[in-house]
């Protein structure tokens, strides 16, 4: 007989239960929620936001409780400081959840992208991000694998290469992997999940997927991800990564599959990233979709708004002021002026409630 010490008991028991946490898609009897939008690479407005909302204190440590915060989503590309937006939510995790709380770290169109090699959107700054004392040797290494052989001689083609291949391309690359310190990460990662009467997600649920479960979902895109199965529910126009019908379609044209979506999940309400919106936090359907991609990085005029789900009420903390959102389009106009009302002059909020005239 294997005799197994209290040690390795212990450490089997934790193994145990970090799996089973890792694989968990429903959370429920969760008091209070926070949901940020896309940061893309908005390191000093998510912390600002997260401040707000009083998750992390000024040494960005988790102060959060029992909180549940999710993150939407599209972390990566655009702007400079997507690595280290990455890093803070990596540290925020076992804090969380030794006060009982939860970081959901969710996977946008962007962490697929830069995962399975579609690197339009990253900006010079990540890359410099990556860059070592190494970068120069392993770009030389890598431009000797992949160039084209019967150009490598040619000093246009080599001086244009290395501008599609900046110092930390490598690293990058590497990073992203599935085998990467970063790829990895994404692996352990849901496209959605369910907290208490509410599903998170970064684009939104398309007809095609209206049915389909949410630990298939969650299932399916990981081996996509992975690389073990054909890109499909990750890329799909309608798939829980790339779909804006929900934030963007005519609200009547949607309704019937909004119900759906709901009935299907056994859910109140849906909240989205993916799709900025005027400046903050924004309902559609009679409040059974909430928007939460605000524009907060530099790229989109920096606003910062998140969401806030308290005792099953939604809430738009719009720069540090609660705005309870309203679930009647007729409430909405009021939401919106009080909302640009903390904002300074010239942002994209005060702009849009202009030319409503709402003044």
């Amino acid at each position: 007989m294997i005799k197994i010490t209290m040690t390795q008991r212990i450490l089997f028991l934790a193994a145990l239960t970090i799996g089973l946490l890792a694989s968990q898609d429903v959370f429920l009897g969760v008091k209070r929620i926070v949901a940020v939008g896309d940061v893309h690479g908005g390191y000093s407005e998510f912390v600002i936001l997260l401040r707000q909302a009083g998750i992390i204190d000024a040494s960005n440590k988790w102060i959060g409780g029992a909180t549940h915060l999710v993150q939407l989503g599209d972390v990566l590309d655009r702007g400079a400081d997507s690595r280290k937006a990455l890093d803070l939510l990596a540290s925020l995790e076992g804090p969380a959840r030794k006060a009982k709380g939860r970081v959901h770290s969710l996977i946008g169109n962007h962490e697929a992208m830069n995962m399975y090699g579609d690197l339009r959107y990253v900006s010079s700054g990540e890359y410099a991000a990556f860059q070592t004392k190494e970068s120069a040797e392993l770009r030389e290494r890598a431009y000797e694998a992949l160039a084209d052989p019967a150009r490598k001689d040619d000093a246009a083609y080599r001086k244009e290469w290395d501008r599609e291949h900046p110092l930390g391309w490598v690293e990058h690359r590497q990073s992203f992997a599935p085998d990467g310190v970063y790829g990895k990460t994404f692996l352990q990662h849901k496209i959605a999940i369910k907290i208490n009467d509410t599903l998170f997600l970064h684009g939104g649920i398309g007809p095609k997927f209206a049915s389909m479960p949410l630990e298939e979902i969650n299932s399916k895109a990981r081996n996509e991800l992975k690389g073990s199965s054909p890109l499909e529910i990750v890329s799909d126009d309608e798939g829980p990564l790339w779909y804006r019908g929900l934030a963007s379609s005519p609200e009547d044209t949607l309704s019937a599959h909004v119900d759906e979506v709901l009935k299907n999940f056994g859910i109140l309400r849906i909240v989205l990233g993916h799709t900025p919106t005027q400046g903050t936090v924004m309902p559609r359907f009679n409040g059974r979709v909430l928007l939460a991609d605000v524009g907060l990085s530099k790229f989109y005029n920096s606003s910062p708004s998140s969401l806030l789900i308290e005792d099953g009420k939604a809430f738009a903390l719009h720069r540090g002021t609660r705005l309870e959102i309203p679930a009647k389009a007729e409430a909405l106009s009021a939401y919106l002026k009080a909302a640009a009302a903390l904002d300074p002059p010239g942002t994209n909020l005060r702009k849009y409630v202009e030319t409503l005239g709402l003044r």
